[in-house]
């Protein structure tokens, strides 16, 4: 039996807004159907958002997310093509977060160098 969700039920279900679902839906990547103006998602909407919150938290946009998703065909779980494009884009947001964290690396550095330098000018100036 096909199950059925609510919108409050997967909002509570992934700590997600509302908002944020009728925000997916509208990228595309959500297609719940309707019960007069009542939302009814299903297990595809549900599996689909959950890979998008995951793809989200790895930094993926919400464009890279729906590529990436809507790649996928049943007939072929292990699709290499998917797969590859899922590292690529992996590769890519971490050579970016590494070039972000070296950055805040040289902040941190230049901060306790001048720091140490407004110490010594402190201990050095007559009381």
């Amino acid at each position: 039996m096909k199950q059925t969700y609510s919108i409050t039920e997967l909002s509570r279900e992934f700590d997600a807004t509302p908002r944020t679902l009728r925000f997916y839906e509208d990228q595309g990547l959500l297609n719940p159907g309707r019960r007069g103006m009542t939302r009814v998602y299903s297990d595809r909407d549900r599996t689909r958002l959950k890979l998008a919150l995951r793809g989200r938290r790895l930094g993926l946009t919400v464009e890279e997310c729906k590529e990436i998703i809507d790649m996928y065909d049943p007939s072929r779980p292990r699709n290499a093509r998917q797969l590859l494009r899922l590292c690529e884009k992996i590769r890519e947001h971490r050579a970016t977060l590494l070039e972000k964290f070296r950055d805040i690396e040289a902040t941190l550095n230049a901060m306790d160098e001048v720091e140490r330098r407004c110490l010594e000018e402190l201990l050095a100036a007559p009381a």
